[in-house]
């Protein structure tokens, strides 16, 4: 664990504040669930919960099946980090913070689909994003599938399907 100086008191109902600093360095938003944690020597961790996360071995049979059964590069995010990848190098993309931008198209809660003069990258110097669907759960998007842009090949549409497909499945999965 890493100190980082700041010292809060729990309020008389039991709440802690968690500084802006370590919100905005963790990525922590209003609304996202924290898991808690403690160990026998007194320690207390709060770790981010990914429902998306829970299902990295599900994400990564997912991504592998489309990709082999239609040669479309597959990604599938939480809302901080690559899940799951399959057509592309795992190393390069595998648990990496996903991009700024990518993170703005997941909050808008819809689908993107790549068009001239924008792009969306995956993280924040990988592939171009050629088509997403969010994934969502409770109300709230946690993820999304991705299509991603492969070199000299235009879209048939059929990515949007598998794609979409992919992503009511996740949201399904991850429902509470």
């Amino acid at each position: 664990m890493k100190a980082t100086g700041i010292v809060r008191r729990i309020d008389d109902l039991g709440r802690v504040v968690i500084p802006k600093e370590i919100r905005r360095v963790m990525r922590i938003r209003e609304g996202d669930p924290l898991e808690i944690y403690t160990e026998t020597d007194g320690h207390v961790v709060f770790k981010k919960y990914s429902p998306v996360g829970e299902l990295s071995r599900v994400s990564e049979e997912y991504a592998e099946a489309i990709n082999r059964t239609s040669g479309i590069p597959i990604a599938i995010c939480d809302r901080d980090n690559v899940i799951a990848v399959a057509g592309v190098p795992r190393k390069e993309y595998l648990s990496k913070p996903i991009s700024n931008r990518l993170s703005g198209v997941l909050s808008s809660r819809k689908s993107y689909t790549a068009e001239k003069g924008t792009s969306v990258t995956v993280t924040e110097d990988g592939k171009e994003v050629s088509y997403l669907s969010p994934i969502v759960s409770d109300g709230s998007v946690v993820g999304a599938v991705m299509a991603l842009k492969q070199d000299g090949k235009q879209s048939d549409g059929s990515e949007k399907k598998l794609v979409d497909a992919g992503a009511y499945f996740m949201s399904s999965q991850t429902e509470i």
